[in-house]
């Protein structure tokens, strides 16, 4: 699942970026509020967590401009421990919980899960694509009787592909999408990860498989029957 986190002091956010990243989410880490609003408009994510107190524009204010647009992206707002108005205010301009700081992580990570399981379009715990299943809980891909637990990386490319079949993706767009904006990854990381998944694949006899198309990017498609 992809997440957008704006939290302007940069050792918080490295911190707790690592720490989503671990937990398989993908997660663009911006650091204002006029750069969250823009991450907002421009890409679809699953679930926002928006710092109140932030340069440029405030997390409430990224808030009402996101809902006027008629984003409904689950959002968890960050606010300080005192600031009761600031979280009254947040939920009814449209946020879906709170979380005042400080925080320990297990209970953002369990806010994190309600808010997603509540949203309204729910992305199934497994997903198929051919005979072949990703469980999103355990991380294992299976088919035919036979199961590998994915790698962090190795995951979060094939659940890509599997929420998105069909769709072709640039070697850019998986370097942004699976390693990071930030990422010192080379375009070179996204071939071996992909041929990780290609042998994976084959071994478990799969009727599907990753494509490539020169000059536009890679796409999972199941094989015609």
């Amino acid at each position: 699942m992809k997440l957008l986190y704006a939290e302007d002091e940069y050792s918080m956010s490295e911190a707790v970026t690592d720490i989503l990243t671990y937990h398989n989410y993908m997660v663009d880490a911006v650091y204002d509020g006029e750069e969250a609003l823009a991450y907002a408009q421009a890409e679809e994510y699953d679930g926002i967590i928006l710092d109140i107190m932030m340069p440029k524009m405030d997390g409430l204010e990224v808030l009402r401009k996101l809902r006027r647009g008629v984003c409904d992206t689950p959002v968890l707002l960050l606010t300080a421990k005192t600031e009761v108005e600031d979280q009254i205010q947040g939920l009814d301009l449209g946020a879906d919980d709170y979380l005042p700081k400080p925080f320990s992580m297990e209970l953002l990570l369990a806010r994190l899960r309600a808010m997603l399981r509540r949203r309204k379009e729910y992305t199934p715990t497994v997903l198929t694509c051919g005979n072949i299943s990703l469980n999103q809980q355990s991380y294992e891909l299976s088919g035919n009787g036979k199961s590998f637990l994915l790698p962090r990386l190795e995951y979060q490319l094939m659940e890509l592909f599997m929420l998105h079949q069909g769709m072709y993706f640039s070697t850019e767009d998986l370097l942004r999408r699976v390693w990071g904006y930030e990422t010192d990854a080379t375009p070179g990381a996204v071939w071996v990860y992909i041929s990780y998944l290609r042998k994976k694949l084959a071994a478990l006899q799969a009727d599907v498989t990753i494509l490539a198309k020169r000059n536009v990017g890679y796409t999972l498609r199941a094989s015609q029957k």
